[in-house]
């Protein structure tokens, strides 16, 4: 497997543009003024304490979230744009685009793993059910579970599960990645196989936003450490500096508390 190398960000065009980024759940603001560019191929990482934002920021990268105030776009088009999010059909044609692997594994229990990977390509993109399965074996075989093909989701482990999620978000072809702490459901014997299939992605040039705990994941992968507390972006910039030497106090004490 190719390596990626971290200390070498990627010179591709933006694909993420989030600026002015505000969202509220009632009186509790949980996003403020969130400012981020992503280039095409860049792996960015964003940590933070339990409750700063990250997973509310993602989830208003693909439109599962509204935030009230800001712009995004991403992969050409405006998902947000003061406040107006992008009309539903818009929105679901996006999500071709914009892959996302949550904590869960959400597969559909009464497919198999096969049907849960092809699905998309069939029912959204309109393939034929034999052109969708060669993709979604063939993504199998990525994640190293073609021999799950025929599976059942309850019969698999949650690393598997985990694997089945990414190759069928990959089965969208999409061109930009984002992981919501996609193994902190995970037993610990188990983390390694879905951190091999991420680094593997982002090894290929895959676009992509992750936000994890598992800071040698991190410190391998990420071209862009992206640190999060109270809804705003204490720190960010190139990984390997960041973690060489933080400049915020913040951003140290929380390192050494996620090494640790």
């Amino acid at each position: 497997m190719k390596s990626h190398d971290a200390s070498t960000p990627p010179s591709g065009s933006t694909i993420v543009n989030v600026n002015g980024l505000f969202k509220s759940y009632g009186a509790q603001q949980v996003l403020r003024n969130v400012d981020i560019q992503i280039r095409r191929g860049e792996v960015v990482v964003v940590i933070g304490p339990s409750g700063s934002g990250k997973s509310t920021f993602l989830r208003c990268c693909n439109g599962l979230e509204t935030a009230e105030q800001g712009s995004i776009r991403i992969c050409g088009a405006d998902l947000l744009q003061d406040g107006k999010p992008l009309a539903e059909d818009a929105l679901n044609a996006l999500r071709k685009h914009v892959g996302m692997v949550f904590q869960s594994f959400n597969l559909f229990p009464h497919l198999s793993v096969l049907d849960n990977v092809a699905i998309g390509p069939r029912k959204i993109v309109g393939l034929p059910r034999d052109e969708a399965e060669k993709i979604a074996l063939a993504l199998l075989e990525k994640v190293g579970l073609a021999h799950k093909a025929a599976a059942m989701p309850a019969s698999l482990s949650g690393g598997q599960k985990q694997r089945v999620a990414i190759a069928r978000a990959l089965a969208m072809q999409p061109e930009v990645m984002l992981f919501d702490e996609p193994t902190s459901a995970l037993d610990p014997e188990l983390v390694g196989e879905v951190l091999q299939v991420m680094q593997q992605l982002a090894a290929e040039g895959m676009t992509m936003i992750v936000v994890t705990h598992e800071m040698s994941f991190a410190r391998e992968v990420a071209d862009v450490l992206v640190v999060m507390e109270e809804g705003r972006i204490v720190e960010s910039g190139p990984a390997a500096a960041i973690f060489e030497q933080p400049q915020h106090a913040r951003t140290r004490i929380l390192l050494q508390k996620l090494s640790s």
